[in-house]
């Protein structure tokens, strides 16, 4: 499969930015543009390569303590996480490995604070049990219902945003699977840079048109990943049928 590691995408970019590879000015733009061609392939793509399960002894809930907060980096240090899709309490109290043959996964139940102050308000000892509720207040920390009445370890089951590419990361997903895409946004932003969006003068349809080349490879990459997730056609893993009377959608 054709792929890039850093080295050939920063060749590739200077290439059709007619620029050279050496040129200071451009090695200095590097970490900008990745980090604009990198975040806006994530954003407008939900792919399922950044999706992770996380457990830990830094995922726990303590007695009497409806706070649940982690670290937002990943343990294995290849990313960050943007978006707490579920969290699974870890049964029974005191397990941490829901795959270690005696324990289970009980997934908590998404709500707002508003019910969790109103209807478990109280961390008092009485009014603990098994958390059954949460809810977000900011990335990293959640409230739960009831209050935990014990020591109890959590599933985070999250999207995450993989480490950028550079020397020292020298391929990722996006580079190997999405190289086209990759180079495409990199070339809006360094378009941008050279000529900016909106200027009548040099060449103002520079950015548009790798924009609008970017737009027409996104649009096969969201069907490949709605593929993945059987989410295509009919909630399944076939695309878009083209000549098919009447269409599968």
């Amino acid at each position: 499969m054709p792929g890039l590691d850093y080295t050939s995408y920063v060749a590739n970019v200077a290439e059709m930015a007619v620029v050279s590879v050496d040129d200071a000015s451009f090695q200095a733009i590097i970490p900008m543009m990745l980090n604009y061609a990198e975040l806006r392939i994530y954003r407008d793509l939900d792919l399922m390569n950044t999706s992770t399960a996380i457990t830990g002894l830094d995922y726990v809930l303590q007695p009497q303590n409806r706070k649940l907060s982690f670290p937002m980096t990943l343990p294995n240090g290849k990313g960050s996480i943007v978006v707490s899709e579920q969290i699974n309490l870890i049964l029974p109290a005191g397990q941490s490995d829901p795959d270690s043959g005696t324990a289970y996964r009980q997934p908590l139940l998404p709500t707002t604070k508003e019910f969790l102050d109103a209807v478990y308000g109280s961390s008092l000892a009485a009014n603990t049990g098994v958390p059954k509720y949460y809810a977000p207040f900011n990335e990293n920390l959640f409230f739960v219902g009831p209050a935990p009445d014990d020591t109890y370890y959590v599933e985070v089951v999250a999207t995450f945003r993989p480490n950028t590419l550079s020397e020292s990361n020298s391929t990722t997903f996006l580079s190997e699977y999405f190289p086209d895409l990759l180079v495409m946004a990199s070339m809006i932003y360094i378009s941008a840079y050279q000529r900016n969006f909106g200027r009548q003068s040099d060449d103002p349809q520079m950015a548009q048109s790798y924009e609008s080349q970017y737009q027409s490879l996104l649009k096969g990459a969201t069907v490949e990943e709605a593929r993945k997730k059987y989410e295509a056609a009919a909630w399944s893993s076939q695309g878009p049928a083209v000549v098919a009377q009447p269409t599968r959608g």
